[in-house]
């Protein structure tokens, strides 16, 4: 694809532009509370609203939520515990406060929450999957907690389909030890809106590897954070997302290097198409002064298929330390590549069987770090569904239902 590279990339219907984006003060100075009154509605002129649709949020502000909207069931490995708690279980809200509105809001109203425990020292031998129905239009919280400790394995995949109006919380606490992966897939209907913060804490010699893949719903906003607590940490954080005509989706990621000597690498990947797709991709990292020897690195490209759409990508990297082992970033965004289409067509290939080649190699190195095949061959699947919407668009020939 033809792209322009910088740390704030933003693609529209006429082309790729850039230009640079100071932020508005340190990310380490951002409010966390567990109390409403901190964290007021926001206006949407907030920094970390600015890109983000905040009428059609609207309903998930709400200091009052429902719990009813949306079903939990919950299929474990052998090994794994599962619980449903009250939401005054200790274990709740370990893994760090709520840092935007909905997140502070889906605490608050939150009345039970679903605990996923991965025992120590034990190896799952099969996924977790954790199904989230959506079941009514009421805006409901939902919260869910996946525990690994220490020295255990384990991989959760968290699906969501339906039709919802959810504000989730979704802690993620990887004890010393712990190999941990969380899938969430948001295969949501086309009104559904959903925002999720995802908070996580990597313990001593952990390993979170965290992934998201967004293709359904009106309105999405994942806000995962890694937040290390212990040295010899590492978190790997992969996304992929495909929005198609008025979808907004949405991922802003912390990654707070609060300790020395941790890893951690952010890749992730977007097309878009169809008048009115907006992504929005925010990737900030903090070195803390203590956290010498880290090592980090964050990603993101996106790829416009077609007029109409946008592509915010705003990468982040605040270094408070001279003794790291690596830091960088990157941010690419670009319009279909029509020369390699060419080249693909002029040995025969058919164009729509080109442009299913263009967008499967732009994917094909995230979807093989997936590790879930179920995952990977949905994936796969709603790739192909999205490239025929946008044949349609291109000859005027509906697509196959």
């Amino acid at each position: 694809m033809t792209a322009t590279t910088t740390d704030h990339s933003r693609a529209v219907a006429d082309g790729a532009h850039s230009h640079g984006i100071v932020p508005a003060g340190s990310r380490a100075e951002r409010v966390t509370s567990f109390d409403l009154a901190d964290i007021p509605v926001p206006s949407g002129r907030e920094e970390e609203w600015r890109f983000s649709p905040v009428a059609r949020l609207q309903p998930l502000f709400a200091e009052e939520l429902s719990s009813d909207g949306v079903a939990v069931s919950v299929e474990p490995a052998p090994e794994v515990k599962v619980e449903t708690v009250s939401r005054d279980d200790a274990r709740l809200g370990t893994a760090g406060k709520p840092g935007d509105r909905t997140a502070v809001s889906a605490w608050n109203a939150v009345t039970e929450a679903t605990v996923v425990t991965v025992p120590a020292e034990a190896v799952a031998s099969d996924v977790t999957s954790v199904r989230i129905d959506g079941v009514s239009k009421d805006a409901t919280a939902q919260h869910l907690l996946v525990h690994a400790e220490r020295h255990s394995e384990a991989v959760v995949v968290i699906d969501h389909r339906g039709d919802a109006l959810l504000n989730q919380t979704v802690e993620v606490v990887v004890d010393d030890g712990a190999r941990l992966t969380v899938v969430s897939v948001q295969d949501w209907a086309g009104g559904a809106v959903h925002a999720s913060a995802h908070r996580s804490t990597i313990g001593r010699d952990a390993k979170l590897k965290h992934v998201v893949v967004t293709f359904g719903g009106d309105v999405v906003r994942i806000t995962p954070d890694a937040t290390f607590t212990a040295p010899g940490g590492d978190v790997e954080m992969v996304g992929l997302y495909f929005a198609d005509a008025d979808q907004h989706q949405e991922h802003r990621l912390f990654v707070d290097h609060a300790v020395p000597s941790c890893k951690s690498r952010v890749t992730y990947k977007g097309a878009l198409q169809g008048a009115g797709a907006h992504t929005v991709w925010v990737g900030d990292v903090l070195i803390q002064a203590d956290a010498e020897d880290t090592d980090t690195y964050e990603l993101n490209r996106n790829l416009v298929l077609t007029d109409g759409a946008r592509a915010d990508s705003v990468p982040n990297l605040e270094i408070e330390t001279g003794e790291i082992a690596g830091a960088g970033h990157a941010s690419a965004t670009g319009r279909f590549d029509d020369e390699q289409l060419f080249y693909l067509m002029a040995r025969g290939i058919p164009e729509i069987d080109a442009r299913r080649l263009v967008v499967r190699g732009f994917f094909a190195e995230l979807i093989d770090e997936i590790g879930v095949e179920s995952v990977e061959q949905r994936l796969l699947a709603s790739i192909e569904a999205e490239l025929e919407k946008s044949m349609s668009v291109i000859t005027g020939v509906p697509a196959a239902e």
